[in-house]
């Protein structure tokens, strides 16, 4: 983990304007808050050390604190975006009381510089209240004592009903609790008493626990070292079926596979397999592993095997019918291709072409990652389009009908077909600085030398231009 010296915050676009979502102690000191402007926050601070906020990372490591948290209990939920509700009922007594419990969750997180704040009591309310605005212990049996003192926001009401109890006088959760039942309830309304109850134990209020993702890894012990290609290779033949058992049961398919070879003089050797598309079928998986494993330098043995599922995605049954069955194979053939070649030149780098709507010749296609796209739709044009397109290129000449003869890219040649025009209009609705002059006439021109282009003309203001050869 980065360590950062002074004060640093974290930033994210909210409200159409840069502000403050997270700080550390030293930004606080300087007086500014979560919520604050970038702006303004620089204005007090204008040594403040920033950083784009991450919020699929942030996630994640939310993630790992939740199973690094199932060591104390093994009930945790997560508790907006940056914490985490423990029922440590029956497991405190365990590091010897909710103290020493509090104590053992705290430094182990100082060790990785995390600043934490952490509340205990009978309630996930009351726990709530003095994570936030308190901290510690409370006795146990005795909530409402352990947070009379704290502000009416710690019960978790909204901003409007705290504002509305500040004005009328009311500001601790002591003074609020004191009123009468019946007018907490009629002045205030019904979610404000829910939540005092709710903090007071009076109400329950139950964790909702995280459910572990499953893990897809198989493990093979060998009773000798190997070091054969084809050895591994039998080994990995072995462990593929439990593997791939397990993914149909979730109706699960894999897209990364790693293989971890032990070697005995304590190193180790990983082979990555990336999958044009989602697998659970060991028999086409394994001659997938065959480059990767025969460039394993396997020293002096091999003792040990572990296949994991680094990347799974959804793969749910499907009906297959006879007529099916023949494209079925051909497209697991095109798909197996693609991963033997992006194992060598990456997965992103083989590309394919995808129908896009639009009427605009540079826009009329996408290019996608074939490994993860469909064939989808169909290329509609009403007039046949150019095999190659490039950027327009310009030639002199200053009729309204294709000339007669030009020159292009350095050569002379001479018109001996022309069939059009087909006017194109642009997207008025898109910014385009190449179709901004207006509409263009496009012609499908054979040279006598045997090229045929495409050219278009540009009437707003004369001129002729080349955008594509056909085949």
């Amino acid at each position: 983990m980065k360590h950062i010296e002074g004060a640093f915050a974290v930033t994210a676009h909210i409200k159409n304007a840069d502000r403050l979502v997270c700080l550390n102690a030293a930004a606080e000191e300087h007086g500014l808050r979560r919520g604050m402007g970038l702006a303004d926050a620089r204005s007090f601070c204008p040594s403040l050390l920033t950083e784009l906020h991450d919020a699929q990372a942030d996630q994640a490591f939310q993630r790992r604190l939740v199973r690094w948290a199932q060591r104390y209990c093994p009930w945790v939920g997560e508790d907006g975006v940056d914490g985490l509700f423990l029922d440590v009922t029956g497991s405190a007594h365990l590091l010897g009381g909710e103290a020493a419990l509090l104590h053992d969750i705290r430094t182990r997180l100082a060790r990785s510089r995390l600043t934490v704040s952490i509340g205990i009591a009978d309630t996930p309310g009351a726990a709530w209240a003095l994570a936030h605005f308190g901290q510690g212990c409370a006795d146990t049996g005795d909530t409402l004592k352990a947070v009379r003192g704290l502000p009416v926001a710690s019960l978790r009401i909204t901003a409007k009903e705290d504002t509305t109890l500040q004005r009328l006088g009311i500001k601790t959760v002591g003074q609020l609790a004191d009123l009468p039942r019946a007018t907490v309830g009629q002045r205030f309304g019904a979610s404000v008493l829910m939540r005092l109850d709710q903090a007071l134990g009076h109400q329950a209020e139950s964790i909702s626990p995280e459910v572990n993702a499953p893990v897809y890894a198989t493990r093979l012990t060998l009773p000798e070292p190997i070091g054969l290609a084809k050895d591994v290779m039998a080994g990995v033949e072995r462990l593929l079926p439990p593997l791939c058992e397990k993914l149909m049961r979730m109706m699960a398919g894999v897209r990364v596979l790693s293989l971890s070879c032990r070697l005995v003089d304590g190193g180790a050797q990983t082979v990555e397999l990336r999958l044009a598309r989602p697998l659970r079928d060991p028999a086409r998986i394994l001659p997938l592993f065959e480059r990767g494993i025969g460039e394993i330098d396997a020293g002096f043995g091999i003792d040990q095997l572990r296949l994991v599922a680094v990347q799974v995605e959804a793969l749910p049954a499907e009906q297959t019918t006879q007529a099916s069955q023949g494209q079925s194979r051909q497209d697991d053939g095109l798909h197996d291709l693609i991963t033997r070649l992006g194992n060598r030149i990456g997965l992103e780098n083989i590309q394919r072409f995808l129908p896009a709507d639009s009427h605009i010749p540079e826009r009329s296609f996408i290019i996608a990652p074939a490994a993860w796209s469909e064939v989808g739709g169909a290329w509609v044009s009403l007039t046949p389009r150019p095999v190659r397109l490039f950027p327009p290129e310009y030639v002199a000449a200053s009729t309204n009908r294709p000339p007669g003869s030009f020159k292009w890219r350095g050569m002379s040649f001479k018109v001996g077909r022309v069939t059009g025009p087909e006017r194109i209009a642009p997207e008025w609705w898109l910014e385009d600085e190449n179709w901004r002059h207006g509409v263009r006439d496009y012609w499908k021109v054979e040279t006598r030398e045997g090229h045929r282009l495409w050219m278009f003309h540009t009437p707003q203001s004369p001129g002729w231009f080349v955008h594509g050869t056909f085949a």
